[in-house]
């Protein structure tokens, strides 16, 4: 685990926006990613009917459709303890595969940082 404090301050910053996100829309995951211009898209898990969307899938969506051109970093809350190949192949189609993505716990703490490889 990494100490929240210990991380770069930016990447705190997405980790508490998407631990915000979970905890506000009392869905199962909360993902922020930060794009290169350092704007950050935040979003919750999607569950309808007709569409299931991962939140970190939910907040690469958000920020290509608002024309990002690609992706520095993301970061999913999740009870899972790691980032599904799906939510991985979404960040790195954005970013490429050397993009990372903190998976951190409900409590904010990351568990794992891993590539979009």
């Amino acid at each position: 685990m990494t100490e929240s404090s210990a991380l770069d301050p930016e990447d705190r910053k997405i980790v508490t926006l998407a631990r915000s996100a979970r905890a506000r829309n009392g869905v199962p995951e909360g993902a922020a990613v930060r794009d290169e211009t350092g704007r950050t898209y935040v979003a919750g898990t999607v569950a309808l009917d007709s569409l299931k969307l991962s939140a970190l899938q939910t907040a690469v969506a958000m920020a290509v459709a608002s024309g990002a051109k690609s992706l520095e970093a993301a970061a999913v809350v999740t009870e899972s303890a790691e980032a599904s190949a799906e939510d991985r192949a979404a960040v790195r189609d954005l970013g490429g595969p050397g993009t990372p993505v903190l998976v951190a716990g409900p409590d904010g703490a990351v568990r794992v940082t891993v590539t979009a490889g």
